[in-house]
């Protein structure tokens, strides 16, 4: 049985990691964290605790599942690695810098750390999708909706399908005029690495979504469409489970659940 501590276990992704952790009979919540309703005993006597390096240190803790603030995630999983507490991340707003530094850091010391920007198999397959069919087209934009309380934009799933497609393809702009804004940003952010890539990603934030991606390709004469929405929150906890599974048994760094599907 893998014990398992939940980090922004107030939140409306970490209450279902809680569910998840209770209802499965592979894994045991043991410890709850976040900055809310400190003390409130939320399952058979585990408690909101506030403070986050004093709880790594009291329980027995196997893998840490973190949905919390792009603010504080970074700092969140240096403190697993140090406090040698493997960890499971679903906070998305980390820079590809500061993932990096994770990388080497968990590879320092073979600390296991599994950070992925989506864990909906569904979302994973229209990445999956997206960067097969980026070999055939010349162009591509990507448009991803969320409710209007998500604090990064463009989104971590994004940002990652544009990675994907960008390993099959190094320019998505071809035959593009040269274009002028005469309002900033209404073409989007353009997505490249070192120049490379040029895809525009729109975000749109509003009430009544939860999270939905559509990545438009076009040539000549046709357009191709792949959409995915995700309806509910619970739509992401088979692949929660995967990614604790996997980081219990190994102690290696991995960003993406598709590296493990």
């Amino acid at each position: 049985m893998i014990k398992v501590g939940v980090v922004g276990a107030n939140g409306k992704m970490g209450s279902e990691v809680v569910k998840l952790a209770i209802s499965s009979p592979e894994l045991k919540l043991v410890c709850a964290v976040d900055t809310n309703n400190i003390g409130k005993n939320i399952y058979n006597d585990v408690y909101i605790e506030g403070d986050l390096e004093a709880a790594l240190k009291i329980h027995e803790i196997d893998v840490v599942v973190d949905f919390t603030q792009p603010a504080t995630i970074f700092k969140n999983i240096e403190t697993y690695i140090a406090n040698n507490v493997k960890s499971v991340i679903g906070t998305t707003g980390l820079s590809d810098e500061q993932i990096s530094k994770i990388k080497e850091l968990s590879t320092q010391k073979n600390v296991g750390c599994f950070i992925a920007p989506n864990f909906s198999i569904g979302a994973i397959l229209m990445m999956k999708f997206a960067s097969e069919a980026s070999k055939y087209f010349s162009n591509a934009e990507i448009i991803e909706f969320h409710h209007n309380q998500k604090k990064d934009a463009p989104s971590g799933t994004s940002i990652k399908t544009a990675q994907l497609m960008m390993k099959n393809n190094n320019n998505f702009k071809l035959g593009n005029c040269e274009e002028t804004e005469t309002i900033k940003g209404a073409r989007g952010g353009n997505y490249n690495v070192e120049g490379n890539g040029n895809i525009q990603i729109h975000a749109v934030r509003m009430p009544g979504f939860v999270a939905s991606q559509e990545v438009i390709f076009g040539s000549d004469g046709q357009i191709l469409k792949i959409h995915h929405d995700t309806i509910n929150r619970e739509c992401y906890m088979p692949g929660v489970k995967i990614a604790v599974e996997h980081v219990y048994h190994n102690n290696n760094f991995v960003y993406g659940l598709e590296n493990i599907l």
